[in-house]
């Protein structure tokens, strides 16, 4: 007899269904899995028939044959557990099959019959809402990332029998109560820009990384504060939209990283990877082509302390996605396309000794050294960064001053502002920061007043600058004069945005 169940899978971050058959013919017992299905989508078969006969199931000892339909397209992972058992019930007239039609049917079976939770939820669920699918049957441990996609009937089961009772109405079950997004406000961080102490231009320049969304690049000796200024940014982001989050919990959720209770993350990622990181685990891919580190720092920060430590070659992959907001991982059996819209923060000393440029301290460095230290990061990358920041150490003056700083909700207040300001700005563009403006997007709002346009030209000319130097210099003029709620870029406002540009011609020597 055959039964027929519907699944689905994914492929990158959307997903597409799949129909799982199951037929029972006479011949020796045996149970064939075809459609192209990777090495858990095989070993299902073992789950499955331990958890028929451990729910206290028949399992019909003649041949069985599952096909994964369309089977000219690979399947990975463990979601088709528990249709195919649903199939071979009702294959063998232990249920209808009828009963379960109009559902999609999703999970991993344990041996002992338990439905257990898998990775990749929440986009499969917002596919099957979006291709105009009414139930679904979920494992009971991806609750949580269901209770965010509305528009669909979404059921959770703990275990087999407990489907098979579902559909057979011997129990009810409730489907999963829809949950409205609300943003989490900021909380007290110890990473509070208040507890650095000095730093004024390095603070003010963070503010106007995230105001715009802005690649930042921290050049100072050890000691002088770099990690501390990076990590205060999570005190100043603004709060994502749910349509950001929603977005950020898809990837996390494919990479298996997303907190199942929450079932979406609430907070911008701030991603640390370090730099003994893996070209594949910095961009992704591997067997299964999986998101990277980039891409799990979607929507909000990526940070690379040190980063002359990283291998060249790694922090060359880097160019691609800063400059197309996406990386395509490029696999034999597929291609994905994953976002990967972030905000860069890297640091880094100045020299092999960290004492070059310094004020207070003697480089001990030769020429050589520096430039062969300097020359990890490639000129097309730093183009890339719109900030470029010099960070010296912090006098004891400062250290032991009573003076308190300007604490992180007084500088996000004025981040806020300005984002607002860019958001109304760029509405019908579907982007959300001066740091995403196309050309034609700069050319229209970045212009210059003649005594701006004669200051960028001076720079231009004496720091030899690239015209990709120059679009960013523009976009971050643009974003200062937000910040100050000036509709027009000011000349003072283009100063400022070119002393930004001027570090990385000062240290390749």
């Amino acid at each position: 007899m055959l039964a027929k169940a519907k699944s689905f899978a994914l492929n990158g971050l959307e997903g597409y269904l799949v129909n799982v058959e199951v037929d029972l013919h006479h011949g020796l017992p045996g149970f064939a899995i075809v459609g192209l299905g990777d090495t858990a989508v095989k070993e299902s078969q073992e789950r499955v028939r331990s958890a028929i006969k451990n729910s206290c199931f028949n399992y019909p000892m003649i041949k069985v044959v599952a096909n994964l339909s369309p089977a000219d397209i690979k399947k990975e992972g463990t979601y088709f557990d528990l249709p195919l058992a649903m199939s071979i019930l009702a294959a063998s007239e232990q249920i209808s099959y009828k009963t379960f039609q109009d559902f999609v049917l999703l999970g991993e079976l344990s041996l002992d019959g338990s439905v257990q939770p898998v990775n990749g939820m929440l986009p499969l669920l917002i596919s099957m809402q979006q291709q105009g699918f009414k139930k679904v049957v979920i494992p009971k441990g991806n609750e949580g990332e269901a209770k965010y996609v509305h528009g669909i009937e979404i059921y959770t089961v703990s275990s087999l029998r407990e489907a098979v009772a579902f559909f057979k109405n011997q129990i009810s079950l409730e489907p999963v109560c829809q949950k409205e997004w609300q943003k989490e406000m900021m909380q007290d961080s110890p990473c509070d820009m208040k507890y650095i102490k000095g730093q004024f231009v390095a603070k003010r320049a963070m503010e106007i990384a995230v105001a715009g969304g802005h690649n930042i690049l921290l050049i100072g000796p050890p000691g002088a504060g770099k990690t501390m200024l990076a990590k205060s940014v999570l005190s100043i982001l603004p709060e994502m939209s749910f349509d950001e989050a929603l977005e950020v919990a898809k990837i996390h959720s494919v990479a298996g990283v997303l907190d199942r209770n929450d079932g979406i993350l609430k907070r911008r990622p701030f991603r640390s990877p370090h730099h003994t990181t893996t070209r594949i685990a910095l961009t992704g891919g591997g067997t299964h082509a999986k998101p990277g580190e980039i891409s799990l720092a979607h929507n909000g920060v990526l940070f690379l302390d040190e980063v002359p430590e990283y291998p060249r070659q790694i922090l060359e992959t880097l160019r691609q996605p800063l400059e197309d907001k996406v990386i395509t991982v490029a696999r034999a059996s597929k291609t994905v396309t994953y976002p990967a819209n972030f905000m860069l923060i890297a640091s880094m000393n100045p020299c092999p000794c960290g004492n070059y440029g310094s004020g207070t301290k003697e480089c001990k460095c030769s020429a050589m050294q520096i430039q062969r230290y300097m020359n990890r990061l490639s000129g097309p990358l730093m183009d890339r960064i719109d900030l470029h920041v010099e960070v010296d150490s912090v006098s004891y003056s400062d250290l032991v001053s009573e003076d308190v700083a300007e604490p992180s909700d007084v500088v996000k207040e004025r981040i806020d502002k300005a984002r607002v300001i860019q958001n109304e700005r760029y509405q019908q563009f579907d982007i959300h920061n001066n740091a995403q403006m196309t050309v034609q997007l700069t050319k229209q709002h970045c212009k210059l007043d003649k005594d701006g346009e004669r200051l960028m030209q001076n720079a231009f000319e004496k720091l030899q600058l690239s015209a990709r130097a120059r679009d960013r210099i523009l976009k971050v003029a643009r974003t200062i004069a937000d910040l100050e709620g000036c509709e027009n870029i000011l000349s003072k406002h283009v100063a400022e945005a070119i002393q930004y540009r001027s570090l990385d011609r000062k240290y390749r020597i």
